[in-house]
């Protein structure tokens, strides 16, 4: 392999080895209006290395990770990375406009991969993101939040089959990390296809800033750039592996009403356990939320109004107490470091 990395050409523009600009790529303009573009900013290393991808909004109302890029390419230890970073803070710059997790045609995007050249709109700004980016790339991280009402721990999903993905997963530092099969139509699945790692990152609630996962990301991501040599190793005495649940579960409502959650996100729960107590404001009478399993919540429902059937928390869910219990407590002792604000970067600005 050479020492000297390549130009990157996106777009039509190229960003030669050592410089680092943004790129502006046109996307079909909505509702006839003036023509639209998906911003990417492009760090080329000097030297050769992996070329990573990391994106964010894909659903639109979802807002951690676009200050998650923010703050990542501020930190000067990414100036010196060896390979290619491109970082995508807005891909679903429409939903974006209109605080929607949609698309204008209602279309959601991350169903839409790896789309085609003359489809739906969806279908369109897909097909751009697979050619322009994903196609260039050797791996990739794509930061999300809960869906609108809920709110998640910051976890990592991913195909954790794949030695490679699973590496990545552990490096990237998340509490928790979630065997997830690769869904129809997602990015994840499209660049699996392409023999491309990618790792899902979950933390907070749409059309919020969450100051606890945006800083549990900023630090995944770096640690996963180190992971991959492309960045010094970070600074992360206190990292411990994550712990792996091979499946989750979302524990639904057995009845209407008001909800009162007993149980806060990262707490241990053992079969047989209250979760919540739903009442209905017409009576005194209240019907208890039980656990099923024995696991960690790791995901809920942020407002109180239940019908019957509505996902209320959801859990982790481990093969006995003790590895939940475990899984807890490492969660408390993550949540306990990012609470510390220990810098992940020997060579970070103040912004953090």
């Amino acid at each position: 392999m050479s020492d000297t990395n390549q130009t990157f050409t996106c777009a039509g523009q190229d960003v030669a080895p050592g410089k680092q600009q943004w790129v502006s790529i046109p996307v079909p303009s909505a509702m006839g209006l003036d023509s639209s573009h998906l911003e990417a900013f492009i760090i080329n290393g000097k030297k050769p290395g992996p070329k990573v991808f990391v994106s964010a909004a894909i659903h639109g109302d979802e807002l951690n990770g676009i200050e998650i890029i923010r703050r990542v390419i501020k930190r000067r230890a990414i100036k010196n990375l060896c390979g290619t970073l491109i970082a995508i803070p807005v891909v679903n710059i429409y939903g974006l406009a209109i605080k929607s997790r949609y698309l204008p045609d209602g279309r959601d995007l991350n169903r839409c991969f790896p789309g085609s050249e003359k489809g739906s709109l969806a279908a369109r700004v897909a097909n751009l993101f697979m050619t322009e980016i994903v196609q260039q790339c050797t791996h990739g991280i794509d930061l999300h939040t809960a869906a609108k009402y809920r709110q998640n721990l910051p976890q990592i999903r991913g195909y954790l089959t794949d030695p490679a993905t699973q590496a990545m997963a552990n490096a990237f530092g998340a509490p928790v990390m979630l065997q997830s099969d690769l869904r129809a139509g997602s990015l994840r699945e499209a660049a699996n296809n392409l023999n491309i790692p990618t790792i899902v990152y979950e933390g907070g609630e749409a059309l919020r800033y969450n100051d606890f996962p945006i800083k549990a990301g900023v630090q995944g991501v770096l640690q996963t750039l180190a992971h991959l040599g492309m960045i010094k190793p970070v600074r992360s005495s206190k990292q411990k592996q994550p712990v792996l649940a091979k499946r989750s579960s979302w524990i639904r409502a057995p009845s209407s009403g008001l909800m009162r959650s007993v149980i806060p996100l990262g707490q241990s729960v053992a079969v047989g356990d209250v979760l919540a107590v739903i009442n209905s404001p017409g009576s005194l009478e209240e019907t208890e939320i039980i656990s099923e399993y024995a696991g960690i919540v790791i995901g809920r429902t942020t407002i109180p109004i239940v019908n019957e059937g509505d996902a209320t928390l959801n859990l982790a869910i481990f093969s006995d107490q003790t590895r939940a219990d475990n899984a807890a407590d490492q969660v408390e002792e993550y949540q306990n470091q990012i609470a510390e604000n220990i810098d992940t970067s020997p060579t970070s600005t103040s912004d953090s």
